[in-house]
């Protein structure tokens, strides 16, 4: 499927909702109020959820069905937004890519990297555009704090504390790993927005504090190494009912120039030379990766969080895993990664994926080929490449 040249973009790019539960609704309210995109459609395989859903957001000729490709057709939508649960993105991403359709994904992208780095195949095999909503990049005050942090010189360390009292009945509260997988993941995505710097390695430990009322581990430390030699110290808990922090987490920074330090709200501290910036108003959460996810299909250039930016993202959160597995040892990102590229490719089932999965000669090389916008500017002649 072709978006459309610049000349021909529409106004409100119709987009179909897939996964009409509470961020589904989130999503739709959103886009019901949105100048640049609006929904036409909604899936869900529940089908009263969905036309209750449609009907209480006076969404009035919204179609309705169980088919992300049938759906999408039907009500004319140029794009896909995926918000059901973890499990299932990389079918409905699979789906909607093959039918044609450029993807913006709830995070987390993959319950694995294995899974992740055949999502990256799909989206080179059909030529779309499939970004990860990483909502929490995109906050005014964070970009101001990135921009303190570059003031610091050469970083020796980043920590950040997420603790938090967070009922939200459903399958987050049965997850096995609820503060890592669906909570740091955040923290972890922000860490490498703001220091410019990639993880490495990690050790960690989690555990489940006993009132919690999660099935699974909902408190955690983790202890990265940055490319830079630099040391990220991560604490959180999903069920600390005193002194909660921001749902961003509370962070400081320590380089050669100085400090910053990021409250998660609207107060960014420098020790260091110069003034900041005032924060400038723009979209925030969910509506600032709409906002960036229109601007690249418009524009054919490279979202935050395309596809492959966000596979080392998810790595932090598996390498966490993985070590709080292994007692505390130390995981090797890369070591993890390239161990994930032969996961995928004895499990693959699809010939056109498997085939690519095997030209990489490595997973780094599969994670840094040209991404989506270096193929992908409008022409004049209205396709999208």
């Amino acid at each position: 499927m072709s978006v459309g040249s610049a000349a021909h973009f529409p106004e409100r790019l119709p987009v179909v909702v897939v996964g009409a539960g509470a961020m589904g609704s989130e999503w739709l309210k959103m886009l019901s109020a949105s100048s640049i995109a609006a929904p036409v459609g909604v899936v869900d395989l529940d089908l009263d959820l969905a036309n209750r859903t449609v009907a209480s957001l006076g969404l009035e000729g919204a179609v309705v069905g169980s088919s992300v490709a049938d759906v999408a057709r039907r009500s004319g939508a140029r794009a896909v937004i995926n918000v059901t649960v973890p499990q299932a993105h990389g079918v409905v991403n699979e789906e909607a890519m093959r039918a044609g359709f450029p993807v913006l994904c709830e995070k987390p992208l993959a319950p694995t990297i294995a899974e992740a780095l055949r999502q990256v195949a799909i989206a080179d095999l059909t030529g779309e555009l499939l970004m990860v909503s990483q909502s929490r990049r995109y906050f005014p005050h964070l970009a101001v704090f990135r921009e303190a942090v570059g003031r610091l010189g050469r970083l020796a360390a980043v920590s950040a504390d997420f603790f938090h009292e967070d009922h939200e009945p459903g399958f987050r509260e049965r997850m096995a790993h609820p503060l890592l997988v669906d909570m740091s993941v955040h923290h972890f995505d922000q860490l490498r927005y703001v220091a410019g710097d990639e993880p490495v390695s990690v050790r960690c430990t989690s555990w489940n504090p006993p009132w919690s009322w999660f099935d699974g581990d909902a408190a955690a430390t983790a202890d990265f190494e940055l490319a830079s030699g630099a040391r990220f110290a991560y604490a959180g808990s999903r069920c600390t009912p005193g002194l909660q922090t921001s749902f961003n987490a509370e962070w400081r920074v320590y380089g050669e120039n100085g400090a910053a330090s990021w409250d998660g709200e609207q107060t960014v501290g420098l020790d260091a030379d110069g003034t900041l910036p005032e924060a400038q108003d723009a979209p925030e959460g969910i509506a600032g990766s709409l906002a960036e996810f229109v601007g690249a299909l418009r524009s054919g250039t490279t979202p935050q969080n395309e596809v492959r930016a966000n596979v080392l993202s998810l790595a932090m959160v598996e390498g966490a895993i993985r070590s709080r597995d292994l007692g505390g040892e130390r995981v090797v990102l890369a070591d993890l990664i390239e161990q994930s590229l032969a996961q995928a490719i004895a499990a693959e089932r699809s010939d056109d994926v498997g085939e690519l999965l095997r030209s990489w000669t490595s997973a780094a090389v599969g994670i840094t080929t040209p991404a989506w916008g270096s193929t992908h500017a409008p022409t004049a002649s209205g396709g999208a490449r």
